[in-house]
């Protein structure tokens, strides 16, 4: 679920909020950083009992049409296609899933009703819903459906915006990183999921789980050497208004330069490049690339650089 360039987006804000604070404490960022990332995986636990109660409802409003007296057809069977939709149930029925839901206490919207509610009335009565009743149903069907609704109802909801940040503010950075792999996973489900399908791992192996805590802990410790190393490069800037945020950038991507010899160079570079278009201003990017350009040549000719396996140099 974690990709590196979200594992060096965290590692950016720890660092980040570590200057903010003016804060020498390198073991307590490092507990901050590793929880910020299971925050993540909290955050995908979430959406999906959102999803499960959303077909939850559905069930409760079928049961209440069919009580209701004098209740049209067209009543009677508004709520069904939620009920009966194929993706929804492989969640709601993945045992697995609801207790790993259930053991995390994640399940904000059994308290919160309401969000559950407004959406569920947002999507019976959207064009979305209209078509997707209109046409006869099977599994491809429904995963379009609720690939449609997610994508243009529950994602932009401004609302459950609002409520996922005033839960919890780490996780406004992790929403859109968690929709998008959602939208992939209901794009890949299959008709009969293995068990599995929803708990997927937050680490790809070890390896990926050991670099945050490497990347952050190189950066910090290093601070004065990796300053050194981009000072002399920044004497055609106003030193004092670089960005504080770009300056983290540089010194994690030098860091990465000569500390973590199985990453390629240009994937350094590259990946520091796209950070700074999300993260830092909009003139970032050609600056960040000059001066990592400058310091990869410097490091090369004087044989700081040590990459090994095949196309890393």
């Amino acid at each position: 679920m974690l990709t590196r360039r979200h594992i060096r987006a965290k590692v950016l804000q720890s660092i980040y909020a570590m200057q903010q604070s003016q804060s020498q404490d390198l073991d307590k960022e490092l507990k901050f950083v590793q929880q910020n990332a299971n925050e993540m995986y909290n955050l995908y636990l979430l959406q999906l009992a959102l999803l499960t109660e959303l077909q939850k409802h559905a069930t409760e409003q079928h049961q209440v049409a069919q009580n209701k007296y004098l209740a049209t057809p067209t009543e009677k069977k508004q709520h069904q296609p939620i009920v009966n939709n194929q993706l929804l149930t492989a969640i709601t029925q993945n045992q697995l899933l609801q207790n790993n839901i259930n053991e995390n206490h994640i399940n904000l919207f059994d308290i919160h009703y309401e969000y559950v509610r407004n959406l569920y009335k947002e999507i019976i009565e959207s064009p979305y819903y209209n078509d997707y009743i209109q046409q006869p149903t099977d599994f491809n069907a429904d995963k379009k459906f609720i690939l449609t609704i997610f994508e243009e109802i529950i994602a932009p909801n401004e609302e459950l915006y609002d409520f996922i940040e005033d839960h919890n503010l780490t996780w406004l950075s992790d929403y859109p990183i968690v929709n998008t792999f959602l939208v992939r996973q209901f794009q890949n489900l299959r008709p009969t999921p293995p068990e599995k399908y929803f708990i997927p791992a937050l680490y790809k192996d070890e390896e990926e789980k050991l670099f945050l805590t490497d990347l952050l802990k190189k950066t910090v410790l290093n601070d004065a050497k990796l300053n050194e190393i981009i000072a002399d490069k920044l004497t055609n800037w106003d030193n004092e208004r670089v960005a504080v945020l770009d300056k983290i950038l540089l010194k994690m991507a030098v860091a990465e330069l000569l500390y973590f010899p199985s990453i390629p160079v240009k994937v350094t570079i590259n990946e520091y490049l796209e950070l700074a278009k999300e993260y830092s201003t909009a003139k970032s990017t050609q600056f960040i690339n000059g001066i990592l350009n400058v310091v990869h040549q410097e490091l090369t000719e004087k044989n700081l650089i040590k990459k090994i396996g095949r196309g890393l140099l």
